[in-house]
């Protein structure tokens, strides 16, 4: 809400160097912000009465888009990726599948290792664990385990998450 679009009678005003102005009509605090050639800017609506605060809005609204763009540069975006086994996998295709993740895990990536079960084997799960069981041991220098390994439908899976530098 900022100037005309203040629709309280009463307001708490703050003068544009941060000093209390006391409570005044809306029509007093828009004058005192006309003369200082600034806006009228409400900040705190629910209060009672309605806080607002004289600036320059423009500068304001310059200054709050330079600190949101920067928040959105320096947020780090976590990406899952899936690396599939199978349960009767070999010894070179499990390593192969291994180093894949754990450069997955040192690109700061999370990683998905999921094994499907085809036809009968869907019987045999314990094998299907050993095989997530060693990935996962495989990588615990690099990750942490997110969710522990579990079915669901056809398909038994975990995910590992890299380790911080806090942890």
């Amino acid at each position: 809400m900022v100037n005309d679009g203040i629709r309280a009678r009463e307001v708490r005003l703050i003068g544009a160097n941060g000093d209390q102005l006391g409570i005044k009509s809306r029509q007093e605090a828009l004058e005192i912000a006309t003369r200082a050639n600034l806006d009228l800017v409400m900040v705190a609506p629910n209060a009672k009465p309605p806080v607002c605060r004289i600036m320059d809005y423009g500068k304001f609204r310059f200054e709050q888009q330079k600190k949101d763009k920067e928040a959105r540069k320096n947020q780090k975006i976590i990406n899952l990726k899936e690396v599939r086994l199978s349960p009767t996998i070999d010894e070179h295709d499990f390593n192969t599948k291994l180093r894949n993740a754990r450069k997955f895990l040192e690109k700061g990536d999370k990683v998905k290792a999921s094994i499907r079960f085809k036809g009968r084997a869907i019987t045999h799960k314990g094998i299907g664990q050993k095989v997530l069981d060693r990935f996962s041991s495989e990588c615990a220098d690099l990750s942490t385990i997110e969710s522990h390994p579990k079915m669901d439908g056809r398909s038994m899976f975990l995910v590992l998450a890299p380790k911080n530098e806090k942890q």
